[in-house]
């Protein structure tokens, strides 16, 4: 018997729910760095005297750092698993982000951000695909989604923190809570296991009956039979090959296009808000506190249906509906409506990203899960390093207006759809083994 013919036969129990937390909390408060310069941003370009284009270049800066951190840490987990490149993703990411509080000029806070990217962009992958691999296939979309949805946490908590801090001791101290996620360090270490997947391709069998046996995932470990089923170390070049290159086609549109769109809109906002309507910066991001709040019930309730209606129809329509609300957005003056079609973009913009992540560790076999997951997502942060400078720019030539932004990222939102339901395949049911068939 295979050690997946074992995972799909059992039960939920306390287990699988400690390892949802833990990989809810490393995913949420990885999300609370990610977006934290985009919260202190405004306060920075005033106290700095930034354009629009170089705090653009600021916030670029970091996604440079993500795409190396998402391609480097899927390859090292396929080769030294995913825990403990988690712990030294989270390590990294934690230190360099805190370190920006101490920057004294535009130079050295890029530099900050480009390290503290390569930590937090090797982080964001690995919940998902660590938790992709526990769960039974008939529970997985949905617990993959729930940890997704620890991401909008994350934001509100970064925005509550600033809020409250930045008008007391000043933007630099706020980043001071970005040392938050190493206290999840020790928990990981001590508590969550190693993917059986991974020992398993790696031929540990002996380890992996240890962990059926502290977990009580089984009954009697030491009494089942499991087949090794070691593999080969998958080449890169295996994700343009047969089935997994069309695979690879979508999931690279579905990383660009939503990062691209998420960060482009989300990082901006505050700063939107300052410069459009003359708000202060506390009452900016009050009024993103209000668009982030959408985002949780974006979050669940692509997570509750997913394993229903599938993740072709979660990406697709949630994806249309997102761009057609940046349509609106960039149609319109009027106050009231830029706060409603912000929060219709919020909402399913982040439901999207829900499927997203269920989806792209689906795609791919054991072997290749994180090198696969890690490329799509550093082709996310390609579009990343594009979006903040893309956006301030065509902020910058549109006299201020909104207009050519969101019209690109509506453009992007719709592109994206139509791939997803042309190209896509449907992966709602099947084991992981199934689909990499």
């Amino acid at each position: 018997m295979g050690i997946i013919e074992v995972l799909e036969r059992q039960p939920l129990k306390r287990f699988h729910f400690i390892l949802l937390t833990l990989s809810s909390l490393v995913y949420g408060l990885t999300a609370m760095n990610v977006m934290l310069i985009g919260l202190l941003l405004p306060a920075i370009r005033a106290e700095w005297g930034l354009s629009p284009t170089e705090a653009g270049y600021l916030l670029s800066f970091g996604y440079l750092g993500m795409f190396l951190g998402a391609i480097s840490s899927g390859i090292v987990a396929d080769r030294i698993g995913r825990k403990y490149t988690m712990v030294i993703m989270i390590l990294v990411g934690s230190v360099f982000t805190g370190l920006c509080g101490l920057a004294w000029d535009f130079w050295s806070m890029s530099i900050f951000r480009v390290i503290a990217g390569v930590g937090l962009g090797g982080t964001l992958p690995l919940p998902g695909v660590y938790m992709s691999e526990y769960p039974p296939a008939r529970y997985r979309g949905r617990f993959v989604g729930i940890v997704e949805t620890a991401w909008v946490w994350g934001v509100l908590l970064g925005i509550v923190l600033a809020r409250i801090i930045m008008p007391h001791i000043g933007w630099k101290s706020v980043f001071a809570i970005s040392y938050l996620p190493l206290l999840l360090i020790p928990a990981i270490v001590y508590y969550a296991p190693e993917s059986v997947r991974f020992l398993e391709k790696e031929g540990r069998i002996e380890k992996i009956r240890r962990i059926l046996a502290r977990y009580g995932l089984v009954e009697e470990a030491e009494k089942i039979v499991i087949e090794p089923k070691k593999e080969e170390k998958a080449p890169l070049r295996l994700l343009f090959s047969g089935v997994y290159l069309r695979r690879t086609v979508v999931l690279w549109v579905l990383w660009a296009v939503l990062v691209y769109t998420y960060h482009g809109i989300f990082l901006w906002l505050p700063d939107v808000y300052v410069r459009l309507f003359g708000y202060e910066v506390v009452k900016s991001l009050e009024w993103v506190l209000i668009v982030t709040f959408a985002q949780v019930p974006g979050y669940y309730s692509a997570a509750m249906i997913i394993d229903r209606l599938g993740r072709k129809f979660v990406l697709a329509t949630y994806l249309a509906v997102a761009g057609l609300g940046c349509l609106l957005l960039a149609s319109t003056i009027r106050l009231d409506l830029i706060l409603l079609y912000s929060v219709v973009i919020s909402f399913f913009n982040l439901g999207a990203w829900t499927g997203l992540y269920t989806y792209t560790p689906e795609l791919y076999p054991t072997k290749l899960r994180g090198t696969g997951s890690g490329a799509a997502a550093s082709v996310g942060r390609i579009a990343g390093i594009l979006a903040p400078s893309v956006t301030g720019y065509l902020f910058e030539i549109g006299g201020g207006s909104i207009t050519p932004a969101f019209l690109v990222f509506a453009l992007a939102h719709f592109a994206a759809a139509a791939v997803t339901g042309i190209l896509g395949e449907e992966t709602k049911g099947r084991t992981l083994e199934e689909i990499s068939r």
